[in-house]
């Protein structure tokens, strides 16, 4: 059995770290695959490091029939009975090169797309669409009244071997002895850094030494809530404590470097932060938007405070310093299983075990 993978760009992103991460596991795969890839980005060097094939084929404009008739050829050339799309402008192309074939088209759905004429057209015409969440599946299936058996929830996979290096950095600090707290995740709509920098307020209020960092890029399409928040925390008082350390390829280290992980959204679909910070043995706090409740096993794996109440999280917060080390000796055990739950070889049998399914179709 053999998949096409079908990228657009390779940009970094949470779609094409999972996919990167793939591509470096090959060897623990039961199948054999390839990439496709439209645009080059930041990752496209890495991409091409692996072993594994990887082939770059772009239409010269958005429905350009000499790319289908090429992107048709090539998996016919390649012997590939899935084409496995990570957009539906890919699975799109992939269903109308693909039209007369034996070649079944799978989407894998990473978010939460805009409504339009060609998503409504592809995602009845795949032969499965995949979920990152069961929250994620059942809002596209009741938006979209699909079919429930033809949608599956593949959770993603992380590689966690980067998470056991022990690297050495110089994160800034303003007190030596205080609290060191993070947030990854980049300043976009649907996160809510907003309420952390509240909580923030409400933490040096109760004269708690700390240092916060957020790990994160400015959005120049939206820069307003990255502006928001470093605004609000020079009005409150709060530059010292308070660290804006921008995009950082060392989140790892990063995490392994603080006391405790801090997260707020109203938007994921999966939340990848969240569970690096777990595994990386550290009291993890979040805020109960339902996919993070799924993820989290509805607060066994994390601590859950209500969605957009810094007061509530200062509350489980101040419990957590009252009892560090009860909380740091849960977050071990947390580790061992958010480890198990979502890694990349678990990824691999279930993405395994999809494809056999559909094939026998």
């Amino acid at each position: 059995m053999k998949i096409a993978y079908l990228l657009g760009s390779l940009n970094r992103g949470g779609t094409e770290t999972l996919l990167l991460d793939v591509f470096k596991n090959s060897d623990k795969a039961a199948f054999d695959f390839i990439g496709i890839h439209r645009k080059d980005g930041a990752l496209k060097n890495d991409f091409y490091a692996v072993e594994q094939k990887f082939i770059k084929l772009s239409p010269k404009f958005k429905f350009d029939i000499f790319y289908l008739f090429k992107l048709r050829k090539l998996l016919k050339k390649e012997n590939i009975q899935i084409a496995h799309a990570q957009q539906f402008l890919d699975a799109l192309y992939a269903k109308i090169a693909c039209f007369g074939t034996k070649i079944k088209v799978i989407q894998t759905y990473h978010g939460f797309e805009k409504n339009n004429f060609l998503l409504k057209f592809i995602i009845k015409k795949t032969d499965k669409n995949f979920f990152v969440s069961d929250y994620q599946k059942e809002i596209y299936i009741k938006k979209y009244n699909l079919k429930p058996e033809k949608q599956a929830t593949v959770y993603n996979g992380i590689s966690f071997e980067k998470f056991n290096k022990n690297e050495q950095i110089h994160l800034p600090q303003a007190n030596n002895n205080g609290i060191k707290m993070a947030m990854v995740g980049n300043f976009v709509r649907g996160r809510e850094q907003n309420t952390v920098c509240r909580f923030l307020k409400l933490l040096n209020n109760e004269n708690i030494a700390f240092d916060f960092y957020f790990v994160g890029a400015k959005n120049n399409a939206e820069s307003w809530r990255y502006d928001d928040c470093v605004q609000y925390c020079k009005k409150n008082g709060l530059c010292e404590q308070v660290h804006f350390l921008g995009s950082r390829n060392d989140v790892p280290a990063i995490l392994k470097n603080v006391d405790a992980f801090i997260y707020s959204t109203s938007h994921d679909t999966f939340g990848i932060a969240v569970i690096e910070a777990i595994a990386c043995e550290i009291p993890v706090f979040v805020n109960d938007w339902d996919v993070i409740k799924e993820i989290v096993d509805n607060g066994k794996l994390a601590v859950l405070y209500k969605t957009k109440d810094e007061n509530d999280l200062l509350e489980k917060f101040l419990l957590f310093l009252q009892n560090k080390n009860r909380y740091d000796e849960n977050a071990k055990k947390n580790a061992i299983e958010i480890r198990k739950k979502f890694s990349i070889e678990n990824h691999l049998t279930k993405l395994n075990q999809e494809y056999l399914n559909l094939k026998k179709c």
